[in-house]
């Protein structure tokens, strides 16, 4: 079943605002809405990305990491990549 890239969109764009009121009404470190907004914008965004690549053959420029780890490995990566 394909989704229509259009609505993936509006998803993630939703998804997107929901984390900012979250993050605007964060209580303290490791909010579970924030962190659950956090991870609603992961899942959107692959929904939109799938969608995209299904009807276009087009991908985005960014990419979801999985972990912390990866998260810091990537990092130094792209600065190291910078500094070159």
């Amino acid at each position: 079943m394909s989704i229509d890239p259009r609505v993936a969109l509006q998803s993630l764009s939703a998804a997107l605002e929901e984390h900012l009121v979250a993050a605007s009404a964060r209580r303290g470190e490791g909010d579970p809405n924030v962190e659950a907004a956090f991870f609603a914008i992961a899942d959107a965004f692959e929904v939109y990305e799938d969608a995209l690549y299904e009807a276009y053959s087009e991908v985005t420029p960014l990419q979801v990491f999985d972990d912390e780890e990866e998260d810091e490995d990537s990092l130094d990566d792209d600065l190291e990549s910078l500094e070159d």
